[in-house]
């Protein structure tokens, strides 16, 4: 019974231990970038022994994706909530697109795109990353459509939002080095019409 009774505290130990290195991981990518981000100026960052850090994720290749994976994932949560509070009807549309191009402009895309520049040159860490990109990309696909509320059966429908995530991933790119805030926000209202009128023209065919 004792061992049993201890089980559970460690085990929460670990995941809090964890949960802390991934989101350090993620605060030095922003602020050092892939070259300032080492095992080790994270595990001091997030408070934890370098030999807990090496437990939980013995390479940097595997701390870095496996940070990315978990903020992804929690982020995904937030969208679906924040979006819960959205309008129902055509504003709809404009909020979903405009929950989606905050994050990709936010810190988490900041951190996986350090992580996309680095893994040109990097084969151990590319070897992690190609999987977790396609996996997220689907992922984010499939909370888009959900969060329009649209069919992707429908010809036509795939593209469109595909489209749509290219053309937020591309803004966000372009905001990383100034502030691109005024061109974006045209685009963006510009693409909205365009969105609305593909999805409503599918919508009337069928």
């Amino acid at each position: 019974m004792p061992a049993a009774s201890t089980r559970v505290p460690q085990q929460d130990r670990s995941r809090a231990t964890q949960a802390r290195l991934l989101e350090a991981t993620v605060e030095c990518l922003v602020e050092h970038g892939w070259s300032g981000t080492t095992t080790t100026v994270v595990a001091a960052r997030a408070g934890v022994s370098r030999g807990a850090q090496l437990h939980h994720y013995p390479t940097k290749a595997a701390l870095v994706t496996a940070a990315v994976a978990h903020l992804t994932e929690r982020r995904a949560v937030e969208l679906r909530t924040e979006a819960e509070a959205l309008p129902a009807g055509p504003r709809r549309l404009d909020g979903v697109v405009d929950l989606l191009a905050a994050a990709f402009t936010g810190p988490l895309f900041v951190a996986a795109l350090e992580l996309w520049v680095a893994a040109r040159t990097d084969a151990e860490l590319r070897d992690a990353l190609v999987p977790l990109e396609a996996r997220i990309g689907r992922e984010m696909h499939r909370l888009t459509v959900e969060l329009l509320g649209v069919d992707e059966r429908r010809p036509g429908v795939r593209e469109s939002v595909q489209t749509t995530l290219d053309l937020l991933r591309g803004l966000g790119v372009a905001n990383l080095l100034s502030d691109d805030s005024t061109r974006r926000t045209t685009l963006l209202h510009a693409w909205k019409r365009q969105l609305a009128a593909l999805l409503t023209a599918e919508g009337e065919r069928h």
